[in-house]
C-alpha cells in the first residue's frame, strides 16, 4: 500500500514509523523541513519530499497520482484540508485522513463530503487524548481503557496489587469468584514481558492485566486485580490549552475542576467558556499554589501543557505534596516508560492513542478499530468476518481451528446485540465483529490475511 504523509512532526513521525515497519507498506513523507526528512529517512525505510503538503507539484513530486492514502498532519489544519482536497481533485487519491484539531471544524460534519471538502477520516489528537484521560478518570485504577463495538466492550488494563481477589490465585478460579458475568484476561505483561494467559496461570503482584469484559461488568473484573478505588471528584488540570480546555468541559458538570494557566489573558478567555471549573492564573509547578489550592486532597493531577518537561515536573512535584494520582502528557515515547518507573502513575503519549486511528484505515480486511499498545509492540483489533466457509478462513470455524499467528487471541465476538466471550469453541459466523490482541503486531500480515475474503477482497 502506498501512504503519502503530510508532515513530519511528532504524529507525523510516529506515523512513519508504525506504518513503515509493515512491509506491504511504501510511505512517502513531505515537510518543509529537510533537517527533518534528513533524520527521519536515516532512521526509517521512507522516501522523503521537501516542501509545501498543500503544493501540486510538491504532491505531484511525493507520488499522489499513485498514492492509495493521504495522510495529512501538519500543524495547520488549513493545511491539512487544503491538501486533501488537492489530492482528490487533482490526483483522485482514494483515502485521504486529516488531523484537524479545531473543534469548530470537527463539529461541521456538513464540510467534509466529496461536494465540499473532501476527507474521509478527520483525526483530532486532543480529542483522542482528552476521551482517553476521561476513561482513566471514570475508571481509576486502571492503566488502560480501550472501546471496541461502538462501547459495549472494553479492554481495560490494571496493575495487579495484593487487594484483588485473584491475585496470588490461578485464572480458572475467575468463574467461581464472578459466577455471572461474561469476561476473560487477555495478556499478562510480567517484568517487561507479555505472556497469552492460560487456565494454571497465576496471577502476581505487580502484573499488568488486561482483560476484557462487557461495559457493565468491568468493574467487578477491576476488583480481582486490584481493590477498587473512590471514584474521583476533585481534578487539577495543568495547562489551558486544547486538551485541558476539553476535559475541564467534559468532566465539569460531574467532578469539581480546577485549571492553571500560566497566560493571564487565555485564562480570562478559558473561564468564559466554562460554566462550572474554576481557572487559576498561576505555574502548576509553584509549590506554593500547589499548597494554596490544597494539592493534598486533589484526586487526580493531569499536566496537559506543550512542555513535557514542564508536565513531568509538576507531576513529580503534585504527587510530593500529596496528589492521590499523577498523569502527565509525554511526547517523546522513550520518555513513557522511565517516568511511570518513577512518582508519575500514568504517562500520557499522544502518538500512541493517535496511531490506532490510522492504522484502522490502513489495515487489509474489514476492520473497525485498532488500539496500539506498550508502545506500539502490541495491538488490539475489532475486524469484520465476511464471506462464507469456502471463501474465509475464519467464517464457519470454530476458534479453536482457526490457524491464529504467535502470540494471537480472539477475546470476544459481538454478533448484533449479543457480546459473545471467546472459549475455544466458539463459532464464527459471516458480519460477526470479532475482537483480537496481538502480543507481537510483527506478525499482523498474517493476521490480516486471515479477514480477507478470497483473492479480490481488500
Amino acid at each position: 500500500m502506498k501512504i503519502l504523509i503530510l508532515g513530519a512532526g511528532q504524529v507525523g513521525s510516529s506515523a512513519a514509523y508504525h506504518l513503515s515497519r509493515e512491509e506491504a507498506n511504501e510511505v512517502t513523507v513531505v515537510d518543509t523541513r529537510a533537517d527533518v526528512l534528513r533524520e527521519l529517512q536515516d532512521r526509517l525505510d521512507i522516501r522523503t519530499v521537501v516542501g509545501h503538503a498543500a503544493y501540486p507539484d510538491v504532491l505531484e513530486r511525493a507520488g499522489a497520482s499513485d498514492a492509495d492514502i493521504v495522510v495529512a498532519l501538519t500543524d495547520t489544519d488549513e493545511t491539512n484540508m487544503v491538501a486533501c482536497q488537492i489530492a482528490y481533485t487533482s490526483f483522485r487519491t482514494p483515502t485521504k485522513i486529516a488531523r484537524i484539531r479545531a473543534a469548530e471544524y470537527m463539529r461541521a460534519d456538513n464540510l467534509f463530503t466529496h461536494d465540499a471538502i473532501p476527507i474521509d477520516v478527520r483525526i483530532s489528537p486532543e480529542q483522542l487524548v482528552c476521551s482517553h484521560v476521561e476513561q482513566l478518570i471514570l475508571y481509576p485504577g486502571s492503566s488502560h481503557v480501550l472501546d471496541f463495538a461502538d462501547g459495549r466492550v472494553r479492554l481495560v488494563g490494571v496493575k495487579a496489587d495484593r487487594g484483588g481477589l485473584l491475585v496470588g490465585q490461578r485464572i480458572a478460579t475467575l468463574k467461581d469468584h464472578i459466577p455471572n458475568t461474561e469476561g476473560r484476561i487477555a495478556a499478562i505483561y510480567r517484568n517487561g514481558k507479555a505472556t497469552l494467559p492460560k487456565g494454571d496461570t497465576v496471577i502476581q503482584e505487580g502484573d499488568e492485566v488486561f482483560f476484557i469484559a462487557d461495559r457493565k461488568d468491568v468493574r467487578v473484573f477491576m476488583s480481582e486485580m486490584r481493590r477498587l478505588e473512590d471514584p474521583v471528584r476533585r481534578v487539577v488540570i495543568a495547562g489551558g490549552g486544547n486538551i485541558g480546555v476539553r476535559l475541564a468541559l467534559a468532566l465539569e458538570n460531574t467532578n469539581q475542576v480546577k485549571i492553571i494557566e500560566r497566560d493571564q489573558q487565555r485564562a480570562r478567555r478559558i473561564s468564559e467558556r466554562l460554566n462550572k471549573a474554576i481557572v487559576l492564573v498561576g505555574d502548576a509547578a509553584d509549590e506554593e499554589l500547589l499548597l494554596e489550592e490544597n494539592i493534598d486532597n486533589v484526586d487526580v493531577f493531569c499536566a496537559l501543557t506543550n512542555s513535557e518537561e514542564a508536565n513531568i515536573l509538576s507531576s513529580m512535584l503534585a504527587k510530593r505534596l500529596g496528589a492521590h494520582k499523577v498523569m502527565a502528557l509525554i511526547n517523546r515515547p522513550s520518555y513513557v516508560d522511565l517516568v511511570e518507573s518513577g512518582s508519575i502513575d500514568i504517562a500520557i503519549s499522544p502518538q500512541q492513542i493517535t496511531i490506532g486511528s490510522l492504522l484502522a484505515h490502513v489495515r487489509r480486511g474489514d476492520v473497525v478499530k485498532v488500539h496500539s499498545l506498550r508502545r506500539g509492540a502490541a495491538e488490539a483489533m475489532e475486524a469484520i468476518a465476511h464471506g462464507d466457509k469456502d471463501s474465509s478462513r475464519v467464517v464457519g470455524r470454530k476458534i479453536e481451528d482457526i490457524e491464529l499467528p504467535m502470540g494471537t487471541a480472539i477475546l470476544a465476538i459481538v454478533r448484533g446485540d449479543q457480546v459473545i466471550i471467546a472459549h475455544h469453541d466458539t463459532l464464527i459466523e459471516t458480519d460477526d465483529h470479532i475482537i483480537l490482541f496481538m502480543t507481537d503486531r510483527r506478525k499482523i500480515e498474517n493476521l490480516e490475511s486471515l479477514f480477507q475474503v478470497g483473492v479480490s477482497f481488500v
